[in-house]
């Protein structure tokens, strides 16, 4: 029986904060999000895919990215990593490094709390930095909730039955 996918995304204008519960231990849902497999889950065809994925996972390491677009374009952003306390907290700088079309290139920074629960771990997002750019809030409180069901397949794949 398949786990039914619980994200929960919301943003005030400002903040984004988006959450799911997921059956897997905090240690593997950690390495999923900093190891080089994120390249293997963070996207889709029908929107984009993590094509590059470079991190230097510890306090004033960098990390850079490459997506590419369903139509083929390739968007970079990068930052740095300011907390690491494995496995229950990253903090982290995120720059577009091109003309995003309601964010710019405007620093943003992204806290992830991974908390353990009783089947798994509670994975909470807050992406702070978007004041005075609602639209691009509404945006990325819809990318996190996209990201969080695709983090939430890959972690629990290895615990599904086939139908």
């Amino acid at each position: 029986m398949m786990h039914a996918l619980r994200v929960r995304s919301m943003t005030n204008g400002e903040t984004v904060m988006a959450s799911a519960e997921m059956e897997a231990l905090p240690e593997r849902t950690f390495e999923a999000l900093v190891g080089k497999e994120v390249e293997q889950w963070w996207g889709s065809a029908e929107t984009y895919r993590m094509v590059d994925w470079s991190a230097d996972p510890r306090v004033g390491g960098r990390w850079t990215v490459i997506v590419r677009t369903a139509d083929g374009m390739d968007l970079p952003a990068s930052g740095e990593f300011l907390e690491i306390e494995a496995p229950r907290r990253i903090v982290q700088t995120r720059t577009y490094e091109w003309d995003h079309p309601t964010l710019g290139r405007r620093q943003t920074t992204a806290a992830w709390l991974l908390e353990p629960v009783a089947n798994g771990t509670r994975v909470t997002i807050c992406h702070g930095g978007f004041a005075g750019l609602h639209e691009a809030a509404a945006e990325h409180a819809e990318g996190w909730a996209r990201v969080l069901a695709w983090l939430q397949a890959h972690v629990e794949a290895g615990r599904r039955v086939a139908a």
